[in-house]
């Protein structure tokens, strides 16, 4: 093989690199979080529960919820 060979060849795709994949998960999870708040805002319009994924908050150490 010599360099004109080379030079022939597409190039491969380079992977994504650790920013990249930061940036995506990000985006990811922001579209996440803006569909949950569309939901919510939607729920409160309509009189409905608040459908809560995970624990719900704990009350306040001064008696507030």
């Amino acid at each position: 093989m010599n360099a004109q060979d080379e030079s022939d060849r597409p190039a491969k795709p380079a992977p994504f690199d650790a920013a990249e994949q930061r940036r995506l998960r990000s985006a990811q999870k922001l579209r996440e979080n803006l569909a949950r708040r569309k939901q919510q805002a939607r729920a409160r319009r309509a009189g409905e529960a608040d459908l809560v994924e995970g624990l719900p908050a704990a009350p306040s150490r001064d008696g507030e919820s």
